[in-house]
């Protein structure tokens, strides 16, 4: 008997190893991409496109478009909804400004742009891997789930943007303010160059 958990423990043993090696290779490969935006989403574009081209190709798997829709919604709301919510939660001084009078608080999401991003384009892959299973081609009526899609989306989103105004912020800011000065460091500061 000690010779066959042995043989298991050595099987185990390799494949443990891959594993952590290419997790730690996924994570190195995921922290480099941080920087580059607009590179990641237009990824994601590519993903999207390629998972809408193969459900208009097989002409099903709309339940699962669905749900993907759903998801990218929910996953929506947090990425514009701030982290403490001042209708749900006491604050401590981590909090939008209510009053004119307030001091300006940084705006904080309650999912991150990088989280969110990754879960969208999670999402795509795992729906697009779905296409290849029958299982998942569920017979629906595409147009109702469309329309109860559409009606979701624009009840959400109306709650949403009435919660901005009610509160006073945007989720969205459109680049840092950046110093113009001509000036050089060496210049400004007296030394001269020989």
């Amino acid at each position: 008997m000690e010779g066959a958990g042995g043989d298991t423990a050595s099987t185990v043993a390799p494949l443990a190893k891959w594993r952590k090696d290419f997790s730690r290779a996924f994570q190195y490969y995921l922290d480099r991409s941080t920087p580059h935006t607009v590179q990641r989403w237009l990824g994601t574009l590519v993903a999207a496109a390629i998972y809408m081209l193969r459900v208009y190709c097989v002409q099903g798997f709309y339940i699962v478009s669905y749900g993907l829709g759903i998801y990218i919604l929910n996953l929506l709301i947090g990425f514009l909804s701030p982290k403490v919510d001042p209708e749900l939660e006491v604050l401590d001084g981590a909090s939008l400004p209510t009053k004119e009078s307030d001091e300006f608080r940084p705006f904080i999401r309650r999912l991150p742009e990088f989280k969110f991003w990754y879960s969208i384009t999670k999402a795509f892959c795992v729906a697009f891997l779905m296409t290849f299973f029958s299982v998942f081609d569920v017979p629906v009526f595409w147009p109702i789930l469309l329309c109860y899609w559409i009606v979701l989306f624009i009840l959400t989103m109306k709650r949403q943007i009435m919660h901005m105004i009610k509160y006073k912020y945007i989720p969205f800011s459109f680049g840092k303010q950046k110093y113009s000065g001509t000036k050089s460091a060496a210049g400004s500061s007296g030394i001269t160059k020989d």
